[in-house]
């Protein structure tokens, strides 16, 4: 999104391109109602790319995309986990699973890629801008400490899960989870009501450590992210427990786990975050037959 921002805002579109469109909400819409539109501002919402488009006679200054009426259209996208946007020169030979192909009237173009097409596209007027923000949780950069605390502390679930609840904390994978697990030595399967406030503030504080880190390092590149220039990004190599799976813990050396947690494979350390305590069933005692015969 960072870099997008620094080159798409002020351009105005000309022509959309369609191949594959069945990751597409209104693909007919898109290639009616953008050309000869302006791109405003290109911000995120959780793992949206939410792309703010203006008619190019507008007067208004370009504003954030939490302004839901402010512009006639918003052009959300969702990567997916193999989804690539780059921004290339007039008549660069497009990669191999480009879908999309948005022509800028000042010859550039705006490439999206997609190997597996598990991302989405939809084309939003203004006026259902906020209904659709409304669907998301909160921002993990954004959300405070105590508000954090008291929404996980309330809530009975795994703390994996929660992590990836979308409508709970908006914008966390399955990377940056076991990454901000691991640094507030909570194991994956810990059930948040359950933790002292302590254990909830190191997991708000961790997950804050782990995003700004990522995004100061431009991402995981681990098989298919590249970023708006083609570039990869460089946090894989500063990964503690994702995908180490066989190797030693770099707090204890104690050999890194592997489980299912929420339906996505989970990556901890069996030490530093020990599993939660199972509960064991009382013996009933049997009863002395104390009858005389």
């Amino acid at each position: 999104m960072r870099g997008l921002r620094l080159s798409l805002p002020g351009r105005a579109i000309a022509e959309v391109r369609f191949g594959k469109t069945d990751f597409v909400d209104n693909p007919g819409e898109i290639t009616e109602q953008l050309p000869g539109m302006r791109i405003a501002n290109v911000a995120r919402m959780g793992k949206f790319i939410c792309v703010g488009i203006e008619a190019i006679a507008s007067t208004t200054p370009s504003v954030p995309p939490a302004v839901a009426s402010s512009l006639p259209f918003y052009l959300i996208i969702h990567l997916g986990m193999t989804g690539r946007l780059t921004v290339v020169r007039s008549g660069e030979p497009a990669l191999p699973h480009t879908h999309v192909v948005f022509f800028l009237q000042d010859g550039g173009e705006l490439h999206y890629t997609d190997i597996r097409r598990f991302g989405r596209m939809l084309l939003l007027p203004g006026s259902k801008f906020a209904e659709f923000k409304s669907q998301l949780g909160k921002e993990p950069l954004e959300i405070g400490a105590q508000e954090f605390c008291d929404d996980f502390g309330s809530r009975h679930a795994r703390l994996k899960a929660l992590l990836l609840d979308q409508s709970v904390l908006c914008g966390v994978g399955n990377i940056y989870a076991d990454e901000s697990l691991f640094r507030a030595r909570l194991h994956p399967a810990r059930i948040a009501e359950k933790l002292k406030k302590e254990q909830l503030l190191a997991l708000h504080k961790a997950v804050r450590q782990v995003l700004e880190e990522a995004i100061r390092f431009r991402g995981s590149s681990i098989s298919d992210y590249f970023d708006s220039e083609g570039k990869r990004g460089d946090f894989q190599q500063r990964h503690r427990v994702y995908q180490r799976e066989g190797k030693p813990c770099v707090r204890c050396k104690t050999i890194l786990r592997r489980m299912i947690v929420a339906g996505r494979s989970s990556h901890f350390c069996p030490s530093c975050q020990p599993a939660p305590r199972r509960r064991t069933k009382k013996r009933l005692k049997p009863q002395m037959n104390t009858d005389k015969h």
